[in-house]
């Protein structure tokens, strides 16, 4: 059997944080981050930072202190900080010193949250007080955790503080960089849950590397840019990308509803070259700027990623940036990232027609990396490669993609790891991404929607994301969603509405008429009769963007009174 490295792997000795201390010898005094701290008088935000070389050193502190203190390499951590120079320390000081970070998003609920640290067994547990009196309160960790460490004042739950870890790292002595390997375990990121339960995606640090040099070279970033990310695990990146990391001023479990004129007043005071948001935050930005003339000359890109974006929302977002500058939409996921980037020229160009027509929504082409390929769409495990049928181009399936950024396994998940894998005979693994799509007959890819959220109607199998983009095309329309809602042997299509803020209530009946209107221009659309209107679609936790279909069924099923199984 050939066991030959896929394309693109990293194998061998590394450490996702041994761009650090690179970066320190290169360029010791420049900014590695900016963190807001407060306001001055005048009410204008104010700022502290830290150099490549404090940040180094103080990482270096943390992880011996760390390992004095016996949370040593291999060891799963929970790390509870918001994002601040304490939060980079301690993630660059966990990876050095080979300890596994467990990340999870606050804001996914108390119930999962609990559910996700019992899955992954953590043996410690470093959070502000406040994430510690949760654990306590709610029992995170009841059972695993050992060893506690709080950023801030500690309480009664005793363990250290995060100053007493620094200081006695200062007296340990040796290097602080584990000599961690490709394959070795380097952190367990759950998923959001947005479209089932969250799930422990097990990275390694090889995995890490090459995610590295495929954003690099995928987006062109160069050493000495500025990044403003509203995502805070991105910014992890920056270093081992040469960029200053400049922490915006927001709630990071609410980026729909940024404030864009902090985001603005960042990006004009650092010079700022490269955003990362959501498109939630793309939509407000836009919204924003149809207000004013302003204009963001120092962009050079913005990335967005964590759900498909409406060409009205990017056009509009566009009128913001210089010429020749662009919005990339990477796509991928928790397990796979990055898969495959398309920029707003071919968006907004070419592809628009056929988005708004329900052809799908243009996902680029695969990254040199990556190999991408359509499969019969089943909801049942596939083991092996031979029990796969291999759709030619143009055909609508599973997308499936094998590359150096493909996760093994989940932690703790077997079943689900066999449901998302497939081996084959060469021994590589390719990830079954859980979403429908086409290639074409140029390469590139066509995002068609989530697998679980197909409806199976009578007349067959309809599927979101060509729907909705049709009716999404009328100016008092914010966003729609497909659902299908049980109806004798077959589900009933129902086309969930959210209007524009400023819709009045009024107006409901007219818009109702056009859409349906709409329904009928289209093949695809003809046999959706139902359409209810929400005041405010359930979305994500993480990127505010992806829309909670489970949710809107289980509404539009009450709805229509409609019982389900």
């Amino acid at each position: 059997m050939n066991t030959e490295p896929e394309r693109g792997a990293v194998t061998g000795a590394c450490n996702i944080a041994a761009f650090l201390p690179q970066m320190a010898r290169e360029r010791p005094d420049v900014p590695a981050i900016w963190c807001p701290v407060g306001r001055d008088r005048s009410g204008a935000v104010q700022y502290v930072h830290e150099t490549y070389a404090d940040l180094d050193a103080r990482s270096d502190a943390i992880a011996r202190g760390l390992v004095a203190m016996g949370i040593t390499r291999g060891t799963r951590t929970v790390l509870m900080v918001p994002p601040s120079p304490d939060f980079f320390a301690l993630t660059f000081a966990l990876f050095k010193a080979g300890i596994v970070p467990v990340m999870v998003d606050p804001g996914m609920g108390t119930a999962n949250l609990k559910m996700c640290l019992a899955e992954a067994r953590p043996e410690a547990f470093i959070g502000i007080p406040k994430a510690h009196a949760a654990r306590v309160i709610l029992g995170w960790g009841r059972g695993s955790v050992k060893k506690l460490v709080t950023v801030g004042s500690r309480w009664f739950w005793g363990g250290r503080t995060l100053a007493q870890v620094q200081e006695s790292g200062t007296k340990e002595i040796g290097s602080a960089l584990a000599d961690t390997a490709a394959d070795e375990v380097a952190a367990i990121l759950f998923t959001s849950g947005s479209t089932g339960v969250p799930k422990g995606a097990i990275y390694h640090h090889g995995n890490f590397v090459a995610q590295v040099d495929l954003i690099r070279d995928a987006f062109g970033i160069e050493p000495g840019e500025i990044d403003l990310p509203t995502f805070p695990l991105f910014a992890l990146f920056d270093p081992a990308l040469g960029m200053t990391t400049v922490v915006p001023d927001m709630d990071f479990t609410r980026p729909g509803s940024v404030d864009p004129t902090k985001l603005v007043a960042a990006i004009e005071k650092f010079s700022v070259t490269n955003v990362f948001g959501s498109p939630a935050v793309i939509r407000r930005l836009g919204r924003w700027g149809e207000g004013n003339d302003t204009r963001l000359p120092s962009l050079r890109r913005v990335i967005s990623a964590g759900a498909p974006m409406p060409p009205a929302v990017l056009a509009s977002f566009c009128e913001l940036l210089g010429d020749g500058v662009q919005v990339f939409t990477p796509y991928g996921a928790t397990e796979a990232l990055p898969v495959s980037v398309v920029g707003s020229d071919q968006v907004l160009g070419q592809a628009r027609p056929i988005t708004e027509a329900g052809g799908g929504v243009c996902i680029g082409a695969p990254l040199p990396a990556n190999d991408v390929r359509i499969i019969e769409i089943t909801d049942e495990p596939l083991e092996t490669w031979d029990e796969v049928r291999e759709l030619p181009v143009g055909e609508v399936g599973e997308i499936v993609v094998k590359g150096p950024t493909v996760t093994k396994a989940y932690f703790g998940r077997d079943a689900s790891t066999k449901l998302a894998k497939i081996r084959d005979s060469s021994g590589g693994l390719w990830h079954r991404m859980g979403d429908i799509g086409r290639l074409d007959e140029s390469g590139d890819l066509w995002f068609w929607g989530r697998k679980s959220h197909r409806v199976q109607a009578a007349h067959g199998v309809m599927f979101t994301v060509p729907c909705e983009a049709v009716f999404d095309t009328h100016p008092d329309v914010l966003r729609t969603a497909l659902v299908g809602v049980p109806s004798d042997t077959a589900e009933r299509p129902v086309l969930c509405v959210e209007l524009e803020e400023d819709t009045a209530a009024s107006e409901q009946s007219r818009i109702r008429t056009d859409l349906l209107a709409i329904a009928q221009q289209h093949e695809h659309t003809r046999t959706i009769e139902e359409l209810l209107f929400h005041p405010a679609f359930p979305v994500d936790i993480r990127h505010n963007a992806k829309i909670f279909r489970e949710k809107l069924r289980v509404w539009a099923a009450k709805k229509l009174g409609v019982r389900l199984g």
